[in-house]
C-alpha cells in the first residue's frame, strides 16, 4: 500500500482524492514539483538529489500563483523523508509535490480560495531513453513569460508540453523542442537543452522562456568537472543541425542523449563524448558514488524507516 501526504497526514494513496469541482481541477491552478530518489542496494538507501533546493523552488512557483502552502522549505523536506520511509520502495522513485487552489468554486480568480498541499511518489525508471532519442522541432511555441511563466511549475501550463508531445508522438518521434515566440530554441518538452559545438557546451539563457532547471544548474557545474567550456546564449533553430552533440536534463529525463533530430542525424548518430562523460557522471553521483558531490543528495535509510 502507497501512502500519500494530504490533508496535513499520512494517508493511503487512494484515498487522497479531490472533488471534479476543485479550483485547479478546472482552471489549471496549482504548481508542482518532481523529485528524484536513486537507489543504491548496496547501501540499502535512496539519495534524493538536491531535495532543498526543488523546494525552494517550489515555494518560488507558489509565490507567483499566490499559493500558500503552509509549511517552510524544511518541513516540506522532513515530510518527503518520512514519507519515504514509509513507503520504503527498493528502486528508483519519483516525488510529486502538488499546491493547488482547493475550494470547490466556479470563480476565475486566485484570490479568497482555499490552497492545500499533497504529496505522493511513485517508483520511475527511465522517462525517456538514456541512449539516444529522436526528436521534432515542435510547431507550438514555448509560452511567454508574460503570459504563463515558464519559471514557475504551473499545472496548467503543462497543457503546452501536452500538445507538443503529443504530436511528436503521433508523428513517430520521441520527443519536441520548443521555439520561444523569437524563434530561437527554449528547451525540450519538459527539459531544458544543450549543444555541443566545436567542443563548448551551449544552453539558452533563462531569459528565452525556459525553467529554470535544477538538474539544468547540475549539468552546468558537472561540465567544469570534465573540463569543457560553457557558453549560455541563445541558440537559433538551424544551429541544432549542425551541432556536434544534443542532449536533453532534467529531473525525469535525466541525461537524454539526442542523436536524431527532424530526420537529421546528430554527430555520429551515437552518444557523443561529452554527453557521455556528463550522463556517466550525473548517475554515479546521484547513487552517491562521488563523494565529492554528496552534498546533492538527502539520503533515506530503510533500515530506520516507521511502521506503516
Amino acid at each position: 500500500m502507497s501512502l500519500a501526504f494530504f490533508r496535513n497526514q499520512f494517508m493511503p494513496l487512494e484515498n487522497a482524492t479531490v472533488s471534479i469541482a476543485t479550483h485547479a481541477l478546472n482552471y489549471g491552478t496549482g504548481c508542482f514539483e518532481g523529485i528524484r530518489g536513486y537507489y543504491n542496494e548496496n547501501a540499502d538507501t535512496l539519495y534524493v538529489v538536491k531535495l532543498k533546493e526543488h523546494y525552494q523552488r517550489f515555494l518560488r512557483s507558489c509565490r507567483i500563483m499566490r499559493i500558500d502552502p503552509g509549511y517552510t522549505v524544511d518541513e516540506l523536506c522532513q515530510i518527503t523523508t518520512t514519507l519515504l520511509q514509509k513507503n520504503a520502495m527498493t528502486t528508483d522513485v519519483y516525488i510529486r509535490p502538488l499546491a493547488f487552489k482547493a475550494d470547490p468554486v466556479i470563480k476565475v480568480t486566485l484570490e479568497g480560495i482555499a490552497d492545500a498541499v499533497g504529496i505522493f511518489t511513485v517508483p520511475l525508471g527511465d522517462y525517456l531513453p538514456t541512449n539516444g532519442i529522436h526528436v521534432a522541432v515542435s510547431a507550438w511555441r514555448r509560452l511567454e513569460d508574460n503570459a504563463i511563466p515558464s519559471r514557475a511549475k504551473v499545472t496548467g501550463s503543462y497543457v503546452n508540453t501536452a500538445l507538443a508531445v503529443s504530436d511528436a508522438h503521433l508523428a513517430g518521434f520521441d520527443d519536441a523542442i520548443f521555439l520561444s515566440e523569437s524563434g530561437h530554441v527554449a528547451e525540450g518538452s519538459a527539459a531544458n537543452l544543450f549543444m555541443v559545438r566545436d567542443g563548448v557546451v551551449i544552453t539558452p539563457p533563462g531569459t528565452e522562456n525556459i525553467l529554470e532547471g535544477i538538474t539544468r544548474q547540475v549539468v552546468l557545474s558537472l561540465t567544469e568537472e570534465v573540463e569543457v567550456p560553457i557558453q549560455v546564449r541563445p541558440i537559433d533553430r538551424t544551429e541544432l543541425y549542425v551541432a556536434d552533440e544534443l542532449f536533453l536534463v532534467g529531473t525525469g529525463v535525466q541525461v537524454a542523449p539526442i542523436t536524431k533530430i527532424d530526420h537529421r542525424t546528430v554527430g555520429t548518430g551515437t552518444i557523443g563524448p561529452v554527453t557521455q562523460k556528463l550522463q556517466a557522471l550525473y548517475f554515479d553521483a546521484c547513487r552517491g558514488l562521488v563523494p565529492r558531490y554528496r552534498d546533492w543528495l538527502t539520503p533515506v535509510s530503510y533500515s530506520v524507516s516507521e511502521p506503516v
